[in-house]
């Protein structure tokens, strides 16, 4: 492996930094009393990557098993224990554990823990997730049609 090719071409660099304070409020807020911080979206890293910290409330929560075929995604688990299924079993996850998934690799996570746990979620390259996080709120009236249309252009592909 090497270094990709430049993409910054300045002799001095620039000051481009973004800032996010920790109490910045969350760009979502779910119903079952989790949110999401949407930290940097592919729109923001010129679509090198996505990271955003989720936060689930204690009742149990989590997308069943799925992969993925354009984007990989990792968990770094910040509190609480988070279930994570890796293809193969589920893991009970705790503070500063990592998962890695890459393209094609079937996984899952859920809160089953009845207290409060968060996690950031890395997705590279950085895919619209936003419109994946904030659709998935509007589902429960959608025809099976427009759900399947709605996972398909969101590459999520239930097993």
């Amino acid at each position: 492996m090497t270094y990709p090719p430049p993409r910054y071409f300045g002799d001095r660099g620039e000051p481009t930094a973004t800032y996010r304070p920790a109490d910045q409020p969350p760009e979502l807020v779910h119903p079952t009393g989790g949110t999401a911080h949407y930290l940097a979206s592919g729109a923001s890293t010129n679509g090198q990557f996505g990271l955003y910290r989720w936060e689930m409330g204690p009742r149990p929560s989590g997308p069943e098993p799925h992969f993925h075929r354009s984007i990989s995604e990792s968990f770094f688990i910040l509190a609480g224990t988070v279930r994570i299924y890796d293809g193969r079993r589920w893991i009970d996850t705790v503070p500063g554990d990592f998962v890695h998934v890459p393209e094609g690799g079937v996984h899952a996570f859920r809160n089953e823990s009845g207290e409060p746990a968060s996690m950031l979620l890395h997705f590279a390259p950085g895919a619209p997730r936003e419109g994946y996080f904030e659709g998935l709120l509007d589902l429960a009236g959608k025809s099976e049609e427009e759900r399947t249309e709605f996972f398909l252009r969101h590459d999520t592909f239930w097993v």
